[in-house]
C-alpha cells in the first residue's frame, strides 16, 4: 500500500519471471529516479528538491523523470503496492476471518519493508508530516485504493463493492494504517510499526479501548 515504501513491493511473489531487457531498463530507471530522489530529500528537505537536481542525480532529463512520475509527490507516493496486496489478500484461506487476513497481508508487507528499507520507510513516514503537498496526494491516491479494496472485501463476503458499508470499512482500514503511520513518524519511530497497525485495526474492530480511571 501506499504508506510502505516505494522501490519495490515486499509482496511480490519470491521467484518471479523474469521481465525482458525492456522492462528492465525501465525498472532501473524508475529505481534511479526513486535513490536519487530519496538522498537529495535527506540532504536538502523535500521542498527545496527540485524535479532538475533529481534528474541531474539520477543522469536522466527532466522530461524522463516526468514521464516515470507525474509530480514530484509522485516519487514518493505510489500505487505499485496495491496489486500484490490484493493478490496477496486473495490467496488468503477462504474460510479466514477478513480482519485476520488483512492483518497477516499488512503485517507481512510491514515486516518485510523495516527489513529490507528501513531508512527508506522511514523517511516516507516523516515526509508525510513535513511536506502538506505529499500528504494532500497521498490522501489523493489512497481514495483508489479504497477502491480497489472494498472490492476485495466484496469478493471475499458477498457484499456489494459499492455499498456505503463496504466503502467506509475500506476506508476505515487505510484510513488507520495512514494514522498508524504518522504516529509511528510522530513518535521518531520508536514503536514498532506492524504493532502499531494491529493497534489501528484493533479500534476498527472493536472500537475505543475503556478509559483508564
Amino acid at each position: 500500500m501506499n504508506v510502505m515504501t516505494a522501490a519495490r513491493s515486499p509482496l511480490a511473489p519470491d521467484a518471479p519471471s523474469r521481465p525482458g531487457l525492456r522492462e528492465r531498463k525501465k525498472i532501473k530507471t524508475r529505481q534511479a529516479i526513486r535513490s536519487a530522489a530519496y538522498a537529495l530529500i535527506e540532504e536538502q528537505g523535500y521542498d527545496s528538491t527540485t524535479i532538475e537536481q533529481i534528474a541531474d542525480r539520477a543522469e536522466v532529463s527532466p522530461s524522463t523523470v516526468f514521464r516515470y512520475f507525474p509530480t514530484k509527490e509522485d516519487i514518493v507516493i505510489t500505487d505499485e503496492y496495491d496489486e500484490p496486496l490484493l493478490a496477496e489478500l486473495a490467496a488468503r484461506p477462504a474460510d479466514e476471518p477478513w480482519t485476520d487476513s488483512f492483518r497477516y497481508v499488512v503485517r507481512k508487507a510491514v515486516r518485510l519493508a523495516m527489513a529490507e528499507e528501513p531508512e527508506v520507510t522511514r523517511l516516507r513516514a516523516r515526509l508525510l508530516l513535513e511536506a502538506p503537498a505529499l500528504r494532500a496526494r497521498m490522501l489523493e491516491a489512497l481514495t483508489g485504493t479504497g477502491r480497489m479494496l472494498a472490492d476485495a472485501i466484496a469478493a471475499r463476503t458477498g457484499l456489494d463493492a459499492d455499498a456505503l458499508e463496504v466503502r467506509v470499512h475500506a476506508m476505515s482500514l487505510i484510513g488507520g494504517l495512514l494514522e498508524a503511520t504518522m504516529y509511528w513518524a510522530e513518535h521518531c519511530h520508536r514503536d514498532d510499526y506492524a504493532d502499531l497497525a494491529d493497534r489501528a485495526f484493533d479500534v476498527i474492530e472493536h472500537g475505543l479501548p475503556a478509559a483508564k480511571s
